[in-house]
């Protein structure tokens, strides 16, 4: 290679390497997107909701909690599945982030691929309660009780994958 070529390739790396610190920005520098796949009102929206103040004044930014209710959370997961890896669109998900790809068979976006943990923001407990007239002591109670019975048994639940 020619010895005017050599610097002027130089000389380029040197310039692309010293602009790059310029078109970066301090982050965050915009509003911050909390998408919330549930109704407002719910466990998950209610925490959002008390954590976006706590994070604004940290980050010096707005959260702005987003809810896209529906389809057990799938559209609302999705559209955080498919917008732009900046940071700047959160998801705050609730249970059935990881039984919906098993309870609707395929999901739009895969939960392992498409998202990156950031924080455990709470834990709430999951109870099978039964009347008490049933005399049951136990979940083993519970199962041999049901296997026993020639008639399925009733029950109720918040959703089909919660």
């Amino acid at each position: 290679m020619r010895p005017m070529k050599i610097h002027s390739c130089l000389f380029a790396a040197a310039a692309l390497l010293t602009a790059a610190p310029a078109f970066s920005q301090p982050y965050p520098s915009k509003p911050i997107r909390m998408m919330v796949p549930a109704a407002p009102g719910g466990v998950t929206d209610i925490v959002a909701r008390a954590i976006a103040p706590q994070l604004t004044e940290s980050l010096g930014q707005s959260i702005i909690v987003d809810n896209r209710s529906g389809a057990g959370g799938v559209p609302g997961t999705d559209t955080v599945a498919k917008s732009a890896p900046d940071g700047y669109t959160l998801l705050a998900v609730f249970d059935s982030f990881i039984s919906n790809p098993f309870v609707f068979g395929n999901t739009p976006y895969d939960t392992v691929r498409d998202f990156a943990p950031v924080s455990l923001l709470i834990r709430g407990p999951q109870l099978v309660v039964a009347h008490p007239k049933l005399g049951l002591k136990s979940f083993n109670e519970l199962l041999a009780l049901a296997r026993s019975r020639r008639a399925p048994l009733m029950f109720a639940t918040a959703g089909a994958a919660t």
